[in-house]
């Protein structure tokens, strides 16, 4: 069974931070990577950060430099330190895993992908946790 449980949302003034955590049970062997992303009112969900199983990481351009993605030594919790956080950060954030190995094609060439700022790349999520920033 696969669960994937946010926790540490909550509201905070501009400027401030939030750590945000996802409590991960799934099988390690078959994880590939794990993110963060989040959902405004009335606009699409977006990728925030990524991390592979490999420790590879990426981001969002909006919030690099401010957001940091990782997960604890046995990799069962996802964390995503926010700080500097703006009234844009609003959102409802969510984790979600790709079980299954990923990979990009080119030219006939074909490599491991370890993080993915992709909705569509991700196979479970969990429920999401309010973010509000005020001014």
């Amino acid at each position: 069974q696969v669960q994937l449980v946010e926790s540490g949302g909550g509201s905070v003034q501009a400027g401030g931070s939030l750590t945000l955590s996802c409590a991960v049970s799934v099988d390690t062997y078959d994880r590939s990577f794990m993110g963060w992303f989040r959902q405004a009112p009335d606009k699409e969900r977006e990728g925030v950060a990524s991390i592979g199983y490999n420790g590879e990481t990426s981001y969002a351009e909006s919030v690099k430099g401010r957001f940091t993605v990782a997960t604890d030594n046995a990799k069962n919790t996802l964390f995503l330190q926010m700080n500097s956080l703006t009234p844009e950060d609003t959102a409802v954030y969510y984790c979600a895993a790709r079980l299954g190995i990923a990979t990009s094609c080119s030219g006939g060439t074909c490599s491991r992908v370890w993080t993915s700022l992709v909705v569509d790349e991700y196979n479970y999520w969990g429920q999401g946790t309010q973010v509000t920033v005020s001014t």
